[in-house]
């Protein structure tokens, strides 16, 4: 994910979400609460968040249909209405709905919202796995959503595909950013032009990207912008074990984004397991801001035990900072015992 149009210090949110939610609203707490733990969501795997018009928004993998979360104050999360905001009755993507994301983005009709998720037919494990978008019908979160077109990753439509993000720079280009086959750590990260938000232009790049100590599997791209820099943050290792991690790349924001050499590997992780404190597997995350715009935050999952084993992860969140250096800060994740203040300027 990117930020990209709404100023945090120098920091810029790219991608908002969108939700279709169909029925009653969500009740608003009868009195906001100053702290909060996590979990937000004890089912919530490769979480997508953003605060919007006054809203929290929150949506992460179901398997069967894109649902949403909303609401006032960010411990409501925990009780808050699943809703369903999208549900493709499609044979060919109806199944295996994964890690949904929504942008807000200008199309030629005005700004929409673009909701990319990942999904399959049901049929031969996961390599019929492609990246689908729809758009929203206005500049209303909440939707409704239409089916707008496959994200054609590679020219044949031939390989496996999930976890789009969208990056947007501050001229208007637009780069997907998502994770592929074939590669040589089984499934790595690839990025390339947009013309518009549903339609990859020109051919794909293959990122290199460390897995520090693990050979397989780099997922889960966002990105963050800062001060002139683009940082690229991914999860490396398998997401059903206890070290799965986040990593980092780095390029100017000038550079060309589609040479490999562009992009800087950071020496070590950026997220990691923390044992001590029961908490393993932290990664997929995205990013979003406090009300108040002045605070930036990570959501991202996190796993219970350390049984390879995808049920338990559970979504959390957490504020971050900026290093001297203009790297950002993830710090550790912390337990979910912890009491942590509310997003700055909640009300």
């Amino acid at each position: 994910m990117i930020f990209s149009h709404l100023p945090l210090g120098s920091l810029t949110l790219m991608g908002l979400t969108a939700l279709a939610v169909f029925g009653a609203a969500t009740p608003a707490a009868a009195k906001p609460q100053s702290t909060f733990t996590n979990p937000l969501k004890v089912h919530g795997a490769d979480p997508w968040m953003t605060y919007y018009h006054g809203w929290y928004y929150l949506g992460t993998t179901t398997g069967s249909n894109v649902s949403l979360r909303r609401a006032r104050h960010i411990a409501d999360l925990k009780t808050a209405p699943d809703t369903v905001v999208w549900k493709d009755e499609n044979h060919d993507r109806f199944q295996n709905v994964w890690a949904p994301e929504f942008h807000l983005l200008e199309s030629g009709h005005g700004l929409r919202w673009y909701l990319y998720y990942t999904a399959d037919d049901g049929k031969n494990g996961d390599q019929n796995h492609r990246i689908y978008v729809a758009e929203s019908a206005g500049t209303d979160p909440l939707g409704p959503y239409t089916y707008k077109a496959q994200l054609q990753t590679d020219p044949k439509n031939a390989y496996y595909a999930i976890d789009a993000t969208v990056l947007k720079l501050p001229n208007g280009t637009l780069y997907a950013i998502w994770c592929g086959r074939p590669s040589d750590h089984g499934q790595g990260l690839f990025i390339a032009r947009m013309s518009n938000p549903w339609t990859i232009t020109g051919e794909r790049t293959a990122l290199e990207a460390s897995g520090f100590g693990c050979q397989w599997v780099r997922e889960g791209p966002v990105t963050l912008l800062h001060d002139g820099r683009i940082f690229l943050i991914y999860s490396a290792c398998s997401a059903d074990t206890a070290d799965y991690k986040l990593g980092m790349l780095e390029a100017d924001l000038t550079a060309d984004l589609l040479a490999p050499a562009s992009w800087k590997q950071h020496p070590e992780p950026v997220f990691t397991r923390d044992d001590a404190h029961g908490i393993y597997g932290p990664g997929h995350n995205f990013f979003f801001r406090s009300p108040d715009g002045k605070e930036g935050w990570i959501v991202y999952h996190a796993k219970t035990s350390t049984n390879t084993t995808y049920a338990d992860r559970t979504t959390r969140a957490q504020p971050f900072t900026w290093r001297p250096d203009g790297t950002p800060d993830f710090g550790r994740p912390l337990p979910i015992d912890t009491a942590i203040p509310v997003p700055s300027g909640e009300k």
